[in-house]
């Protein structure tokens, strides 16, 4: 599944195309994805100009010239392409925008767990689950001080406190055990242990916010998932400098997680 990485690059991919143009034509090549399209769902979106594209967590957020926000979520095989002339030729193209600015944008999802809906305003969008996530990672909002407060009390380990989007948005398996690598946590660790009893943040804390920020922007900034210190690196020597350990690979929530038994404490 897309996580907050690909989700921001598909972002800065439609931004130039979609910002400040009027959705000329919107095609359904099917009436649902995960869920139904509302039955006004194009007649919302036509004649209206995107007046910012956004993302929240792993949510997509058009905001248009009408008021309403278009909500759109990748699920777990959902991609956009754009291109001068679509191609329908591909049964998975389910949703076809065609935009002022000349540009076609092509909705592909092969396994449909894809979302899109319109919103009234952003009250509503907590109807379509934007509403429940936590602050975004990159923000000035998370900071040690948010982590330690969420994981106050949590019983859950850390790898499960980070997975859950309430606690901070966007962040999925692989960049969770990428930040817990470089923060030197163990996934297994309870969440409760990075604050103390009052909720303050421990030293933890600071190191993890910290490397959840540094693996998220050095993601963006790359464009790709490449040079994992310890995702899919079962067997392999871990990266940590002065460190001897071999990566291992348990599963926690039918996730697989990978980490370093050695310096993951």
């Amino acid at each position: 599944m897309p996580e907050l990485p690909e989700v921001e690059l598909v972002r800065l991919e439609l931004q130039p195309v979609m910002e400040t143009a009027r959705f000329e034509s919107v095609i359904l090549n099917r009436p649902n994805l995960r869920t139904a399209f509302p039955p006004d769902f194009a007649d919302r979106l036509v004649g209206h100009a995107v007046r910012s594209l956004q993302r929240r967590g792993k949510y997509l957020l058009a905001a248009l010239s009408s008021g309403e926000i278009l909500v759109m979520h990748l699920g777990m095989s959902g991609s956009f392409r754009v291109n001068s002339d679509a191609d329908l030729a591909d049964p998975h193209d389910h949703v076809v925008f065609r935009m002022s600015s000349g540009a076609t944008i092509v909705f592909n999802d092969p396994r449909r767990f894809g979302f899109m809906d319109v919103v009234a305003d952003h009250a509503s969008t907590t109807r379509a689950g934007v509403g429940a996530l936590g602050p975004e990672p990159l923000s000035d909002a998370f900071d040690a001080a948010a982590l330690a407060r969420a994981c106050r009390g949590k019983k859950t380990s850390l790898k499960a406190a980070l997975s859950d989007q309430r606690v901070v948005a966007g962040l999925g398996n692989i960049y969770v055990v990428e930040a817990l690598h470089r923060a030197h946590l163990s996934p297994r660790r309870r969440a409760s242990t990075i604050a103390t009893p009052n909720g303050a943040p421990r030293e933890s804390a600071i190191r993890l916010v910290q490397a959840i920020k540094k693996v998220l922007r050095e993601a963006v900034g790359r464009g790709e998932r490449n040079r994992f210190r310890v995702y899919d690196r079962e067997g392999q020597r871990c990266r940590t400098g002065g460190c001897r350990g071999v990566i291992k690979r348990i599963t926690q929530a039918n996730r697989s997680t990978f980490y370093c038994p050695v310096c993951q404490r």
